[in-house]
């Protein structure tokens, strides 16, 4: 009897790494050992960025929150210490657009928390 190797299978694991390398440079796109290495450094590198992604917004709402409260004379740290001792519910994304979009909002918050 012949040895049965499902290719329909295998053409399909194929197919789908070489998909996922589509617009890499040279053989890390048509070559299957160099794209499947090529992918797999690829998708390490987005999953790691999926994170580092969310700490740099983090850090930039908190230099535009730090920079719109130095103009009202008051820190960013003691800022959001007035902020949740005064139970106010605003996270540092809609801190920063108040800050940098909407002055005059942002300066009432300073001032009623501090």
């Amino acid at each position: 009897m012949p040895r049965s190797v499902n290719a329909v299978a295998s053409r399909a694991r194929r197919k789908k790494v070489l998909k996922g390398a589509r617009g890499f440079f040279g053989a890390r796109s048509k070559v299957l050992t160099v794209a499947k290495n090529a992918l797999d450094k690829a998708m390490g590198y987005a999953y790691r960025d999926r994170k580092a992604k969310k700490r740099a917004y983090r850090r930039l709402w908190i230099a535009r929150i730090n920079a719109g409260a130095r103009l009202h004379g008051v820190s960013y740290s003691r800022l959001m210490h007035h902020l949740a001792k005064s139970d106010v519910q605003l996270n540092r994304k809609v801190l920063a657009d108040l800050a940098l979009n909407h002055a005059d909002a942002f300066k009432a918050i300073v001032e009623s928390v501090h």
